[in-house]
């Protein structure tokens, strides 16, 4: 069974991540996402609301499972038995930073291939930053979040 680990923060899940998530879906047997549960990132949700956000929005998938992590990404890759990192790529802006995380965890694992996938073109220019920055202003988000993230980052932001 191809095993694949799709990491990030995933503060908040977007319709740009859960594209990736899917096309991931159908090239491996099994994708676990991988939320990082780093502080120092200060993030808007802790760890276990960003997998509760998650959970609702893979219920048609049987192969993908959520779970949170903390350390090294190709550490917890090991522990896992994954085959393989999946990262997404939405502009050529984001591949000189994916590009060197990459080779830096096949320096420390070599065994862990990385791959990347492109989103749909419809989310390439979404972000987590962005969508809470126009949510932190009243925007609406809906187009960019499904709708229990829309009404999370909403409840924040309304205090």
């Amino acid at each position: 069974m191809r095993h694949c680990i799709y990491p990030g923060t995933f503060d908040p899940i977007t319709h740009g991540h859960l594209d990736v998530l899917a096309r991931a879906a159908r090239l491996f047997d099994r994708v676990t996402v991988a939320i990082a549960d780093n502080p120092g990132k200060e993030p808007l949700f802790p760890a276990g609301e960003r997998l509760a956000m998650i959970l609702p929005n893979i219920k048609g998938f049987s192969n993908i499972a959520v779970t949170t992590f903390g350390g090294l990404l190709v550490d917890f890759a090991v522990k896992e038995k994954a085959d393989a990192i999946i990262r997404g790529l939405r502009a050529l802006s984001d591949f000189e930073f994916e590009f060197n995380m990459a080779l830096m965890n096949r320096h420390l694992q070599p065994m862990i291939e990385t791959i990347f996938v492109m989103p749909n073109e419809q989310f390439s220019y979404t972000s987590s930053s962005l969508v809470k920055q126009v949510a932190r202003y009243g925007g609406q988000v809906g187009h960019f979040v499904p709708p229990n993230v829309a009404q999370a980052l909403q409840k924040v932001f309304a205090k």
